[in-house]
């Protein structure tokens, strides 16, 4: 009995010193870092990864020994890049975002070093679109090029409908303390929208139009607590 007591004991003291032993911390940032996306058209579309550019601030909440939660804003550069068999022809479309990603943090590791993972939803709101070419591509129906290979051009002209997405984004990386209030992480995240940006109706060219978007980005985190 006397020892089924003191084991109870040694236990509570165990667990309370672990409790004790652990503070939660707050952190603020910023990151930046290359993003390289496409759209996945239905009907498809001839097209390859378009890279950008992606900068913004972070605050991370962290109250149990392996888990917390962070929120971004950020200013994220998103679209397509056609692809053009044997003509020297170049079209893209970018799409300016302000996204506000709002994920579950995972982490694990010594204090000096540390991997994790980020999962959550993210909300983006579009502030602006813009399309370079080295032809014309208000006419293309009638160019000889697309005349003897048929394919979909018709959203090289079409107009954003929705300008509010939505999605999930999901990431990984590892994190160095560099001392108490100092650290810097190398992470990668992959996004899916979840909201067409062209019009999908069934009298429409394309029934879907979702965003899909990788990020490699290099950040700061200063802890304020």
């Amino acid at each position: 009995m006397r020892h089924f007591a003191l084991i109870l004991a040694l236990l509570t003291t165990l667990l309370a010193t672990a409790q004790v032993h652990y503070q939660g911390t707050i952190a603020v940032g910023g990151k930046a870092g290359a993003t390289f996306s496409r759209v996945n058209f239905n009907p498809s579309v001839e097209q390859t990864m378009l890279p950008g550019m992606t900068a913004g601030v972070m605050f991370r909440y962290i109250e149990e020994k392996n888990f917390g939660l962070i929120a971004e804003l950020n200013m994220t550069q998103r679209g397509w890049k056609e692809v053009f068999k044997d003509a020297d022809y170049k079209y893209n479309h970018q799409f300016t975002y302000l996204e506000l990603p709002i994920m579950t943090h995972i982490f694990f590791g010594s204090q000096r070093v540390k991997g994790f993972f980020n999962l959550g939803p993210e909300i983006n709101v579009m502030l602006g679109d813009g399309i370079k070419s080295n032809f014309a591509y208000q006419d293309a129906a009638g160019m000889d090029y697309f005349i003897n290979d048929p394919r979909h051009i018709e959203q090289m002209t079409m107009k954003v409908k929705n300008r509010l997405d939505y999605g999930i984004c999901a990431g990984a990386g590892m994190e160095l303390n560099l001392n108490h209030k100092h650290s810097v992480l190398l992470e990668g995240r992959f996004y899916y929208g979840l909201t067409d940006v062209f019009p999908n109706h069934k009298t429409d060219t394309f029934s879907g139009s979702n965003s899909m978007t990788i990020m490699v980005t290099l950040g700061y985190f200063y802890r304020l607590k």
